[in-house]
């Protein structure tokens, strides 16, 4: 074998993805199809629970420094301001365990080169130019066949090439959903510098012909990241030019407001998921697996927490720690809140919910999981397939306890809990009675 794990693609799922196999000691090799990151701001939204996430991989530092909190929509009517726009809901009360309240911004490119450089200081890499034309796989592993260079041989394989995944196409696994606008929508960003980056600009349509347009200041830069829908099956002109007219026919703003462009792609709202999430040693993860709405800021976090629920389990069984049925898990937990969060983004699409608690995804587990093993007749606020709380007791903070790649055994009020490596509770009880025979079937022995 060249490598343990060959990663197809440099998104956000795949850079998290090589961060956790790397700092577990496994051999992994990304490989990106173009010669650079993929550009532009795309999902920019960081969600509580991804930052957690990020935390533990070692990047929220840098996470922190690159974005920013996100600024009040300002609504717009014939070139006046006609009123704020919450664009997402406070902290609930009772809402709580955790240290992050609200969304972080960083551009999808900022996001991914910080991510890379925790890669590389890992000793990590990354192969671009690298483009998969064919996977052949046995019993024993998966071989790879780019357009340019040498094949390559891996133990497990990982799909997260992205909605129009080249790997999910060759496996024959279909995309089931729906198409949420017949409407194309244009997303660029820009330069206007003599707008103000206090707003979250918003320009609702200004008659049947027109649509939505929204200018966002992209924190840590001195761009806008700009949406557009598109309706009457406009085909989209991603040129400075077609930018430029598109906003000042949606806007206050001359055409020479928008100084320079720097990326620019449609695409439609669609929300779609894979018929499964692996095929033999190849697992999909992220966009390769489901497809969203960006409305509610839900498909990167997602596909971010994909790679940490399936990084660990890569790690035990390659390293002879676990049996191989652990990776199935993966499906068995992932597919159902892909699903769930599907449902999620296509509600609030569709303003049928608020971008409220649901969004932050702290409230996601996993309690039905064949991994998750609950002893206790009456148990407490935390349960065998949870989420462990960011919180202080006895003057220790859990997530210090947490960090790190390895299972933790945590003993609270109301019990004792066996905290698996992603920060979710595996086993709960009120002794260690049973603990043995649940650390011997997950390979903790």
């Amino acid at each position: 074998m060249d490598v343990d794990v060959l990663i197809v693609g440099a998104g956000p799922t795949g850079l998290a993805l090589g961060i956790d196999l790397a700092r577990r000691g496994v051999d992994a090799l990304v490989v990106e199809r173009g010669e650079t990151l993929p550009p532009g701001s795309r999902g920019k939204g960081l969600q509580p629970r991804t930052m957690e996430v990020y935390e533990d991989l070692g990047v929220l530092d840098e996470i922190l420094a690159a974005g920013g909190a996100y600024p009040v929509g300002m609504v717009w009517t014939d070139g006046e301001q006609a009123g704020e726009h919450a664009m997402f809901d406070p902290m609930e009360d009772g809402e709580e365990g955790c240290r992050f309240t609200v969304p972080w911004m960083v551009p999808q490119w900022r996001n991914q080169e910080i991510l890379l450089a925790r890669l590389t200081e890992l000793g990590g890499t990354v192969a671009f130019g690298r483009e998969v034309v064919r996977l052949e796989q046995d019993t024993e592993g998966v071989t790879a066949h780019f357009a340019a260079g040498e094949p390559v041989r891996a133990r497990y394989a990982v799909a997260a090439d992205g909605g129009r995944s080249a790997v999910r196409r060759a496996l024959g696994i279909e995309m089931r959903g729906e198409t949420l606008d017949p409407d194309a929508a244009l997303v660029a960003d820009v330069r206007i510098p003599d707008l103000d980056r206090a707003w979250w600009h918003l320009f609702p349509p200004s008659g049947p012909e027109a649509g939505f347009l929204a200018l966002c200041p992209l924190a840590g830069t001195d761009q806008f990241q700009l949406v557009a829908r598109l309706p009457g099956g406009t085909d989209p002109d991603l040129s400075l030019e077609g930018v430029r007219k598109l906003v000042s026919e949606r806007t206050h703003l001359a055409p020479g407001a928008v100084t320079e462009l720097f990326w620019a792609s449609d695409f439609r709202p669609r929300a779609a998921l894979a018929g499964r999430f692996r095929e033999g040693r190849i697992f999909l993860a992220g966009d390769a697996a489901h497809v969203h709405s960006p409305a509610g800021g839900q498909g990167l976090n997602t596909s971010v927490q994909d790679a940490y629920n399936l990084g660990w389990k890569l790690g035990a069984v390659l390293g002879g720690l676990a049996p191989q049925a652990l990776l199935d898990t993966y499906e068995e937990e992932r597919r159902p809140v892909a699903e769930h969060v599907l449902g999620l983004s296509t509600a609030i699409h569709r303003d049928e919910a608020r971008r409220g608690a649901a969004t932050r995804q702290l409230g996601l587990n996993y309690r039905h999981s064949s991994l998750s093993e609950e002893t206790r007749e009456n148990p407490g606020p935390l349960s065998a397939g949870d989420r462990v709380p960011d919180l202080t007791v006895d003057g220790v903070r859990l997530f210090d306890r947490l960090r790190g790649p390895d299972w933790t055994l945590l003993t609270l009020e109301d019990g004792v809990f066996l905290v698996r490596p992603d920060g979710y509770v595996g086993w709960a009880g009120a002794t260690e009675d049973g603990l043995a025979s649940y650390r011997a079937r997950v390979g903790l022995g």
